[in-house]
């Protein structure tokens, strides 16, 4: 496995800014954990879950109803993992640790496992972002290149068309396959894993039963295998697309940047924060009902720089965030509209695919 190292010394863009965020929060006397905001989203959407299955499984509709209740399922789960899960696995949900792990423990209701998750977001990602060779987000499938270091094969000159399909199957993936990859080879691409404890290993296998239990075996039951079926495609299918989409956005445009680590050790010139704003846009800030929803997560670049800081924070320390950039001279990226960031995504693809954007 090859490394990646920062040139990190003294970091100051990164000191000046963490000294004006800090200030930030000192003068107006508040957390930067979550706030009542974060509080009232986790209420509403584990409610709506709660109610949507069970209406789904033990009231059920009729068909014409069921399907888009199914879609609103989806989406209410992507929700979750945006706002909830997401704050909890970085710790900024809370200040008190058990709540983030408890908020945390939100994705093992969707099929995948925290402690894996925080592994290979919190520390490969997030150290390794949009370096090829290391960082496990941008290298899904043989089928998708999502950096102009990876292989170009045939296939790829149709992906931008079908790449939305294939963010259909990722939760897929997670419950059947991805995470039992990770648990028993300890690694993440070809970062190794931490040990994992007694209690996280009851936790990861008691988390599968469970979902097979509540989401498989009671639904089909209940519903008769065909109705389970149907329904069940259309849940993941809807949170597999949201949440690919989302979190391609941020990285897998066209105005992000790339680093190769496949061939050889590579020593980035910038300090590892300058390094984030290059690998790393926004879009939609202005957008009070799309932040809300995404939890923050339109924010990418203020979250990247600081994880332990809830998205509800984000609009407010933007600005500090895009006022160092201007004075130490590093481009901030955004896109001002969802559109425009999904329109760069399918066009970044559809130039990876056919050789137009080479390393």
């Amino acid at each position: 496995m090859y490394k990646a190292s920062f040139n990190n010394r003294k970091s100051p863009f990164y000191t000046t800014l963490r000294a004006e965020v800090d200030k930030y929060f000192a003068e107006n006397h508040i957390k930067p954990t979550g706030n009542w905001n974060l509080y009232l989203k986790t209420s509403l959407f584990l409610s709506l879950a709660v109610y949507l299955y069970i209406q789904l499984v033990f009231f059920t509709p009729v068909w014409w109803i069921a399907i888009p209740l199914c879609i609103l399922f989806g989406f209410n789960s992507a929700f979750i993992g945006f706002n909830i899960m997401h704050d909890g696995c970085h710790g900024s949900y809370s200040d008190k640790k058990w709540v983030n792990d408890l908020m945390g423990l939100s994705l093992n209701l969707l099929g995948s496992d925290a402690t894996l998750w925080k592994a290979k977001h919190n520390v490969v990602h997030h150290t390794f972002t949009n370096i090829d060779g290391l960082d496990a987000d941008i290298t899904q499938s043989s089928l998708l290149r999502f950096a102009p270091s990876q292989p170009l094969l045939k296939i790829h000159r149709f992906q931008h068309i079908y790449a939305v399909f294939l963010y259909g199957l990722i939760t897929f993936a997670w419950i059947f396959e991805a995470d039992f990859t990770k648990y028993f080879s300890k690694k993440i691409l070809n970062s190794p894993i931490r040990d994992l404890s007694p209690r996280e290993h009851f936790t990861f296998w008691a988390s599968k039963v469970m979902y097979l239990l509540v989401y498989i075996l009671i639904p089909a039951y209940v519903l008769g295998f065909v109705p389970f079926l149907i329904g069940f495609m259309v849940m993941n299918i809807t949170l597999g697309v949201v949440i690919a989409l989302v979190f391609q956005l941020a990285h897998v445009v066209e105005i992000t940047e790339f680093e190769d680590a496949t061939h050889d050790n590579i020593k980035i010139e910038d300090e590892w924060a300058i390094h984030q704003i290059k690998t790393t846009a926004n879009f939609a800030t202005r957008n009070p009902v799309i932040s809300w929803f995404l939890g923050g997560l339109n924010f990418q670049v203020e979250h990247h720089l600081f994880p332990k800081i809830s998205h509800v924070h984000y609009p407010h320390i933007q600005k500090i965030v895009a006022d160092v950039c201007d004075k130490f001279q590093v481009e901030y990226k955004s896109y001002p509209t969802m559109r425009q960031a999904l329109v760069s995504h399918f066009r970044l693809l559809r130039q990876l695919g056919t050789g137009m954007r080479m390393a």
